[in-house]
């Protein structure tokens, strides 16, 4: 049995570990920052994460790991002596205009020896450019009165596929935030660089990082985590062993030990076989299941289905109808025009599947190869390009190890308990 969160691909890191060699900091070395100091003198250090969705937690990483949470993990493999507290201050839709609005309740009441800033997406498509150079140098002076140091990152690239925030637009602000950088001597990590690099050197492994065209999926914040983190140290670290989430199915291991029922969506076959794994793990336990029928479609009619039944729904007023749960087993058989599409298509079907923010509902993602162990070889190339998805929004995935033989309905139970049953006692 293959179980798992996300083991990212090696490619991104290798092309960094080839680039970032000839990468120089936006601002010289010697403006070494006392944060920095704090750190390596074991000192408690409080670290405000500010931006937008980019930066907040939704549903990109599995509704439950950002940047923010990913910068602390690699300062804390940087600087161990020492406690590194985060606090994610991103709010989805924002610019550098409502930033300014929440700055005292969300940032400087926490008094934070470092506060990193990224705005510009929402800026770009709603901000006059001299109005966001003048909002970002306000956010800048407003933190320094108060004591705590800046880091300023640019955001990740984008797809050209969205006219409000057209490409030659976003390269104009992301040197706005370069200019702010270098005008007031704060040091600058430069994601946007780092992105197009990796879209110049290998477009794949650039699609392997975005969630859909605007935002990034886990290797993406992995990737900020890596620059942020560099910025902040001048040390490399490597988040590619990033430790799997834990508990990974919270919202369902509450329920079950409060012995509450359970509400599930699933793709056939699972909305048979989920309700016995699931008694299997607590007897008793009250479990309505909604079927999803994804047998004989096209993966975008599979994603429209998912817009339509996903998080959008329950935004509005039904919150007490969300599942608890949902299982996507998309058939190999579900395919698209090209790798690419693939991939983008796929992954919406996730981001739909997924709650908008936290907390919320569980996602598992099981492989095709748990009900059909006989593959053919365009079948697995179908299913490694599935668990690539996977792996990139963090979610937990079951799929059938070599030689396992188990029917597909033992495999999902014993997978489920090795989830659940230990950190339910």
């Amino acid at each position: 049995m293959n179980t798992g969160y996300c083991r990212c691909c090696l490619l991104p890191l290798l092309i960094l570990g080839i680039l970032g060699t000839a990468r120089v900091p936006l601002v010289a070395a010697d403006t070494k920052l006392k944060t920095t100091q704090l750190m390596e003198a074991g000192q408690p250090v409080r670290i405000v994460c500010f931006g937008d969705s980019i930066t907040g937690v939704y549903y990109h990483t599995g509704g439950r790991r950002a940047w923010c949470d990913l910068l602390g993990v690699a300062l804390n493999r940087i600087y161990p002596k020492g406690p590194i507290e985060m606090i994610n201050a991103g709010i989805s839709g924002n610019n550098t205009a409502a930033a300014l609005k929440r700055m005292e309740a969300d940032v400087l009441s926490h008094n934070p020896q470092l506060v990193v800033v990224m705005f510009c997406m929402n800026d770009v498509a709603g901000l006059r450019p001299e109005v966001f150079q003048g909002n970002l140098t306000e956010i800048v002076r407003r933190a320094r009165d108060r004591g705590a140091e800046v880091v300023l990152m640019t955001p990740n690239s984008i797809y050209p596929d969205d006219p409000r925030r057209p490409p030659s637009r976003v390269v104009q602000y992301v040197e706005i935030v370069r200019q702010v950088g270098r005008e007031l001597g704060v040091p600058v990590a430069d994601c946007f660089r780092a992105y197009e690099e990796i879209r110049d050197f290998d477009r794949r492994a650039w699609v392997h990082l975005m969630s859909d065209t605007l935002h990034p999926n886990l290797r993406g914040h992995k990737l900020f985590a890596e620059e942020v983190a560099w910025t902040i140290s001048g040390r490399r670290v490597s988040l590619e062993d990033l430790p799997l989430l834990e508990p990974g199915l919270p919202r369902t291991l509450s329920r079950l030990q409060g012995q509450r029922p359970l509400n599930v969506i699933a793709m056939k076959p699972y909305d048979s076989l989920i309700t016995s794994a699931l008694l299997r793990i607590a007897p008793g336990i009250q479990v309505q299941v909604t079927p999803w029928d994804a047998e004989q479609k096209s993966l975008a009619s599979i994603e429209e289905k998912a817009k339509e039944i996903g998080w959008w729904r329950f935004r509005n007023g039904n919150e007490a109808e969300a599942p608890d749960l949902v299982v996507v087993a998309v058939p190999t058989g579900a395919m698209a025009a090209s790798e690419e599409q693939f991939y983008r298509s796929y992954t919406w079907i996730l981001n739909w599947s997924l709650s908008f923010g936290k907390p919320g509902w569980d996602c598992i993602a099981v492989l095709p190869s748990v009900t059909t162990p006989e593959l053919t070889p365009a079948q697995r190339i179908a299913e490694q390009r599935a668990l690539d998805v996977i792996q990139g929004q963090d979610i937990p995935w079951l799929g059938r190890g070599i030689g396992d033989a188990r029917p597909a309905a033992e495999l999902l139970a014993s997978w489920l308990e090795l989830l659940l049953k230990k950190r339910a006692q």
